[in-house]
């Protein structure tokens, strides 16, 4: 006998991340519709590690405030003090979130999702804070949106590997650890490297290459790496593999046993090893089998520009998709779905080329379209001109130490259309947005040059290239 619903919805969306909040959101704020969203964590997105960023970033500016003439003196950062004050925020923040649903019209089902198909769902109910119920309850909806995002990947092969945590456990630790091991060489584990770094930590950071961030512009590849290891004295291993972790079960500490360019190593007393390897989509309980949703062969439910699965009136959008794992992205996704779905606009949809993205690294890094490879090996090398520069900003004149900073602006055709564009220095997070509008509007070399240069500046390097 088939499930009767507690409640029948317009909208009934799954996972209340960052892009699940913002489509719900729009479909109940905006057209008025009958929305639920169903969530067994935390609501909304990635704001802590900005924080926690800036923490790092202020511990930098006190240091190089020596520099400028001040009496100051360093003597250390009380990072419990801190934890408890983020945590606290981050609280504030899932309250407003829940607020902002409510104020919307949107009902919020804490639990955990499970597709039973006939366009019905079934949820482990949960308490909002996060606690198990022990009960069930099943809802029904015309239109079902999967936003369930990701989880952190561990290395299961790498004997011991438990004693290790996930990018998401770096929000769990209540003591400053004086020294830190992590692996990987995506975005999420140079940012906290470089927290960890600039906060004191004694920092280890093992990739797998030469280089990390290696999806990016070479430019910025061998700059940031550079930096990190020489620049801000990070241990930086390269060409590294781990090969066992052990844990002293009376001092807590771990023993790091790897692998790298300089021959076999072992890592002591290792207060906090961090795995920053990789996150897979958070479809485990989705059932999705049930319904015949497709995946692909990394596990990633598969949509199309409209966010379409391959079962009618079911969605999916952000990290549980694949495509462009950043926090905006399935935002802009979310609020272009329920347009599409309930505002009558059939074309609505989002434009997955020229997105901006920045990697809060020490310094920032922005960047936006292709990088120089990728542009010759879309255009050809004759249709390519790159401009770039590199140079000690401003800034670091009072300073005996110099951080980088590098540009490039790189051009395809005779116009000269700026299809990728790429900078690393003091600023560049909140730089690039604005040259983003620009770009995305299809700026060429001759607009950057006819925009007046603000002086001084570092960002006047871009519209001053020759």
């Amino acid at each position: 006998m088939a499930p009767v619903p507690r409640k029948h919805f317009d909208y009934l969306v799954i996972g209340g991340g960052s892009g699940g909040l913002a489509s719900a959101r729009r479909a109940a704020g905006v057209y008025k519709k009958n929305v639920a969203i169903i969530e067994s964590g935390r609501l909304g997105g990635c704001v802590p590690k900005k924080v926690t960023w800036n923490a790092a970033f202020i511990r930098e500016t006190m240091e190089d405030a020596k520099g400028y003439g001040f009496d100051v003196d360093v003597k250390g950062f009380d990072w419990r003090h801190f934890v408890e004050k983020r945590d606290a925020y981050v609280k504030r923040l899932n309250g407003i979130y829940a607020r902002n649903l409510n104020n919307d019209g949107v009902t919020y089902l804490p639990g955990r999702g499970r597709l039973l198909g006939d366009k019905m769902v079934e949820v482990d109910e949960y308490t909002p804070e996060g606690e198990k119920l022990g009960t069930k309850a099943v809802y029904s909806a015309d239109h079902i949106l999967i936003a369930t995002g990701g989880y952190p990947i561990f290395p299961k092969d790498i004997p011991g590997y438990e004693h290790g945590i996930s990018s998401d456990g770096f929000f769990e630790i209540k003591e400053q650890p004086k020294k830190a091991v992590l692996v990987g060489a995506g975005y999420i584990a140079v940012e906290l490297a470089g927290i960890f770094q600039a906060l004191g930590t004694e920092t280890h950071l093992m990739i797998r290459g030469d280089t990390f961030l290696r999806h990016f512009d070479p430019m910025i590849q061998e700059t940031l790496t550079k930096h990190y290891e020489t620049g801000m004295g990070m241990n930086l291993h390269r060409q590294s593999k781990q090969t066992k972790i052990e844990k002293d079960e009376k001092t807590g500490k771990l023993r790091v046993h790897y692998e790298d360019s300089n021959g076999a190593g072992v890592l002591e007393d290792v207060d906090t090893l961090i795995w920053a390897i990789g996150r897979a989509p958070e479809v485990g309980d989705l059932n999705l089998q049930k319904v015949g949703i497709k995946q692909d062969d990394r596990g990633f439910i598969v949509a199309d520009e409209y966010q379409n699965t391959n079962v009618e009136g079911i969605y999916s959008l952000g990290d549980v998709s694949g495509l462009v794992e950043l926090t905006p992205v399935a935002i802009a996704a979310g609020r272009k779905l329920s347009e599409r779905i309930f505002g009558g606009h059939k074309d609505s949809k989002l434009d997955y080329t020229m997105i901006p993205s920045v990697v809060f690294a020490h310094p920032e890094v922005g960047t936006i379209g292709l990088s120089e490879p990728d542009a010759r090996k879309k255009y050809g090398d004759e249709n390519i001109k790159v401009y770039k520069t590199s140079f000690t900003a401003m800034y670091y004149s009072m300073l005996e130490h110099k951080g980088p900073t590098s540009y490039k602006i790189v051009c395809a055709g005779p116009e000269e259309k700026v299809v990728g564009l790429h900078i690393l220095g003091l600023g560049s997070a909140e730089m690039l947005q604005g040259f983003g509008v620009a770009i995305k509007m299809g700026a060429t070399k001759k607009d950057f040059d006819n925009c007046v240069a603000i002086h001084p500046t570092s960002a006047e390097e871009l519209v001053t290239l020759r």
